[in-house]
């Protein structure tokens, strides 16, 4: 039995229609991989709860995590982390709070918190970054707070939706390396967009091909 899987995933728009399933076992990374505009990005979004199925759709989707059915759970129910293209951190909190606050959010006190996030920094090439601010950082150090700030609350299941389209060539090349390199030690499965043939190869056990 997968550890993961997602049924009927079903949209449209004027010209592309997305009709998608997928199993994916413990531990793993899948990459969906395929030009901009195919719906890779809304297969992520349908999985965690951010976008719907098309309305005639939504009562046949199942999306099945660790023996629970999560597809009518609320996002923030589903246990599912997401690490935009962007970074998406909060612009007026310092490193160590960005990455403090899903483990405020989801309950535990500050203080610890804080203490947690700050001894989790160095795993990530991040010591001595708790009190810089978003702005002040590179693209690559911003990637890589916010793949710390949604990996510190240990998610079943990490989506990554082109995590590193923004970076240049070579910066993409080494941080791909070090995505692979998180997931097999921390052992997290995840699921990453991207358009890029050579970071799949790089990052995945699976690749999905997707076309317009």
């Amino acid at each position: 039995m997968s550890y993961f899987s997602v049924k009927n995933i079903h949209k449209t728009w004027e010209t592309v229609t997305v009709d998608f399933s997928l199993e994916c076992e413990k531990g793993t990374m899948t990459c969906l991989l395929g030009p901009s505009g195919c719906g890779k990005s809304t297969v992520l979004n349908i999985i965690s709860g951010l976008e719907k199925n098309d309305e005639d759709w939504k009562s046949k989707l199942e999306i099945e995590l660790d023996n629970q059915r999560i597809e009518k759970l609320p996002p923030r129910a589903r246990n599912v982390g997401m690490v935009f293209q962007s970074g998406a951190l909060f612009n007026h909190m310092n490193v160590v709070n960005n990455v403090a606050y899903g483990l405020i959010s989801h309950g535990m006190k500050k203080k610890e918190a804080l203490a947690r996030a700050s001894a989790f920094l160095p795993d990530f090439g991040l010591e001595g970054f708790d009190r810089r601010m978003p702005q002040t950082l590179s693209g690559g150090e911003r990637q890589r707070v916010a793949l710390a700030r949604t990996l510190i609350t240990q998610p079943k299941l990490v989506l990554l939706d082109e995590p590193l389209s923004a970076l240049d060539a070579d910066l993409r090349q080494r941080l791909a390396l070090q995505i692979r390199k998180w997931q097999k030690t921390m052992g997290f499965t995840a699921i990453m967009v991207t358009h890029d043939v050579a970071e799949a190869e790089t990052v995945a056990d699976k690749i999905v091909r997707f076309s317009k």
